[in-house]
């Protein structure tokens, strides 16, 4: 043990073990990145505030472990899932899908120019936040910029989800924030 935790009282020792779990769960959900663009930013204001106002209860992390669509229904459940690939550094995943969900809500005025952003920003190639989508979906998704439509980019939203259920969510149920999670929850209720 170093010195510094030597001299605290045993006390104080116990109690920082008991919260330990609480913390490394908080921290996660807030740890804070460098966006690389606008819409990145808002997605992670969005993100912050969410984590910070709600801890999962345990029938949420129950859900979520049943199925991915748990998870993606609920928007603690993306914020827990979002910081989670942010950790594998394939966070640009959830912001396409999310974006996506956004730019269908869009004014009809302002598709045309939403599209063009949303296919620069993760479909182009070398685009800055660009995501794994194969060659024909890369190009079908481009071929609908010329037709604005809320449809436009659900191909590729699709592809995004199939990929991050298939693979990334794999590894988010055996990860240790899951673990983590799931014996706060234990901790917390019994």
């Amino acid at each position: 043990m170093c010195r510094g935790l030597a001299a605290l009282p045993t006390t104080c020792l116990k109690s920082a073990k008991d919260i330990k779990p609480k913390q490394v769960f908080l921290r996660f959900l807030i740890q804070k990145h460098d966006p690389r663009a606008a819409d990145q930013k808002q997605i992670k204001e969005k993100t912050d505030t969410a984590a910070a106002k709600s801890i999962p209860t345990p029938a949420e992390v129950k859900q979520w472990k049943k199925s991915f669509n748990h998870v993606m229904s609920s928007q603690t459940g993306r914020t827990v899932f979002t910081n989670f690939l942010r950790s594998e550094f394939s966070e640009e995943n959830m912001e396409f899908w999310v974006a996506c969900e956004d730019y269908k809500k869009s004014e009809p005025s302002k598709l045309a120019s939403r599209a063009q952003q949303l296919y620069q920003q993760h479909v182009e190639a070398d685009a800055p936040s660009e995501v794994n989508l194969d060659a024909v979906t890369r190009e079908e998704t481009r071929r609908n910029l010329e037709n604005a439509c809320p449809t436009c980019f659900n191909d590729a939203q699709k592809m995004i989800y199939i990929l991050m259920e298939r693979d990334s969510y794999r590894r988010f149920l055996a990860s240790k924030l899951i673990q983590d999670l799931c014996q706060t929850q234990i901790s917390r209720w019994d």
